[in-house]
């Protein structure tokens, strides 16, 4: 798996992390907006104290009608604008049931005021100041503690952002005399450098892929390698005299078996250093004709032709989207995929099953409340959070499966990728359900008179992907037949994007899982 490109050499440095900047920024021009009630003609200074005034004024507390109706950033949107265009009275929003909420359309997504700050807020941050936010009873010295506690914490942030600022001023310098400097040398030469420059916050992801073991471990897994090799070589009418984009390419395989499979040309993009023995093995394989290879992100350089005819990639990781490789290779059909073509694998899909090994949860979960005699319970809560990729035992399944998300990769959207799906799980045993195991499938479909698929669940021949398990905190009695039903979100984690945060919210139960 791998990464690309852009090419213009005035692109800017990657300066530094969005994320905390515009925390930073939020909050100190917060102060400067103005904001319109929900509910009347008066216009505050703040978000917050548009909230407050909510509360005062209307008796709605909208931080409460988030909570109770359990609303993601989408909901959230549509609760605002649904609001501002029907003008409905605070009253109504109380009365809500935990039925279908009257705002659940796609056509409240859209802006009822243009720039309206109340959409522009972070839901977490409204939710947290919310919770922090001294009650009407607090005394004045109190609250004014409170306040200068909040400047204290809010000028560290300052110093922490200008001392961003003056990095990013340094980088840019530093661009600047590489410019002056290669003046006279090639274009090409340029964005070397300029790409040498640029501190890759992915350096590390791409390095892991520069050991050779990980590309031992790829080759040798024969469901993935073979389904690959099957779909191109039973396919050549797919490959035959087409130009293919192989999108981290690691040792070569897949340019290698699209050549085979007649492809009149084959670009092999891959960030990490294995692209050097990938040269060498296209040169002993007689294919350095047909595969050109280029060291690079593929969002970062510029391929040698302006389309391609297909876009192959093996992009998956665990749970299928961790690594978030697939970013990489929508950016490429976004930028080079010619008028129907496409990519591939083009389907794909994640889907959860109920296990129940009292053994292993015991092992993992059970253990600390008694290690080599002493209580260490407090434990639990640090281990359970913690994804575990494993193999499955398929005789511990106790459910039906239940895919949650389907993903077409000719037509499906960066946003698509950070999900929410409700899923009922029919347990098949009477027993008791330990842990989520979640795994995914993949079609080689579009196209083909010969279609390909590959399963990395439980039930099949494991894959170096193996299967990926959320340990529930204390085991859950079930009856055969029963069906139980859940919520998941899955996000990106904001610190580490090739990162992933799993929510499940189930029977009495709410609990985020990390995988990283």
């Amino acid at each position: 798996m791998a990464d690309s490109t852009d090419t213009h050499i005035e692109e800017m440095p990657e300066l530094s992390d969005g994320d905390e900047d515009d925390d930073d920024e939020q909050w100190m021009e917060e102060e400067r907006q103005t904001v319109t009630c929900l509910f009347c003609h008066k216009l505050l200074d703040s978000v917050s104290a548009t909230l407050q005034h909510c509360t005062a004024e209307h008796q709605l507390s909208l931080v409460n009608v988030i909570k109770k109706h359990r609303l993601d950033d989408y909901g959230y949107i549509k609760m605002i604008n649904f609001i501002r265009s029907t003008k409905c009275a605070p009253s109504s929003l109380m009365e809500l049931s935990e039925g279908p909420l009257p705002w659940n359309k796609e056509d409240f997504l859209r802006p009822v005021l243009q720039d309206d700050p109340l959409l522009q807020t972070d839901l977490e941050e409204l939710c947290e100041k919310d919770d922090m936010s001294p009650s009407p009873r607090t005394q004045p010295s109190d609250e004014l503690l409170c306040r200068a506690q909040a400047a204290e914490a809010r000028a560290k942030r300052s110093e922490e952002a200008l001392t961003r600022a003056m990095e990013d001023l340094h980088k840019l310098k530093l661009l600047a005399q590489g410019l002056v400097l290669n003046a006279e040398t090639s274009k090409s030469s340029n964005l070397g450098a300029v790409a040498e420059l640029r501190e890759d916050e992915d350096e590390a992801y791409f390095s892991s892929y520069g050991h050779y073991g990980i590309h031992e471990e790829m080759l040798k897994d024969t469901v993935r390698t073979e389904s690959y090799r099957d779909f191109m070589y039973s396919n050549p009418e797919v490959f035959r005299d087409k130009v293919v984009l192989d999108v981290g390419c690691g040792t070569g395989i897949l340019s290698m078996f699209a050549a085979r499979a007649g492809a009149k040309k084959v670009i092999a993009v891959d960030q990490s250093e294995i692209i050097y023995q990938a040269m060498d093995i296209v040169r002993s394989n007689q294919l350095e004709n047909v595969i050109t290879l280029i060291k690079g992100r593929i969002e970062d350089i510029k391929l040698p032709v302006e389309k391609v005819d297909i876009i192959v990639s093996e992009w998956m990781g665990y749970f299928l989207l961790f690594e978030s490789m697939l970013d990489s290779v929508l950016y490429a059909r976004d930028l080079y995929l010619a008028d129907g073509g496409s990519v591939y694998p083009d389907l794909c899909n994640i889907s959860l099953a109920a296990v129940g090994d009292a053994e292993k949860h015991q092992s993992r979960i059970g253990f600390w409340d008694d290690v080599y005699g002493f209580n260490m319970a407090c434990m639990k809560s640090a281990v359970v959070p913690e994804a575990v990729v494993e193999v499955v035992n398929a005789e511990t399944l106790i459910s039906e499966p239940a895919v949650i998300q389907m993903l077409d990769c000719n037509t499906v959207c960066l946003s698509e990728l950070e999900f929410t799906a409700d899923f009922s799980l029919k347990m098949t045993k009477t027993t008791e359900w330990t842990a989520i195991v979640g795994y995914f499938d993949i079609f080689f479909d579009k196209g083909c008179s010969n279609k390909v698929i590959f399963s990395t669940g439980p039930q099949v021949p494991k894959t170096h992907w193996k299967q990926t398990v959320f340990l529930l905190e204390k085991p859950m009695a079930v009856k055969a037949g029963e069906e139980l039903q859940g919520r998941i979100n899955v996000r990106k984690n904001k610190k580490d994007p090739r990162s992933l945060f799993v929510t499940f919210d189930l029977p009495d139960k709410k609990q985020t899982y990390s995988l990283q």
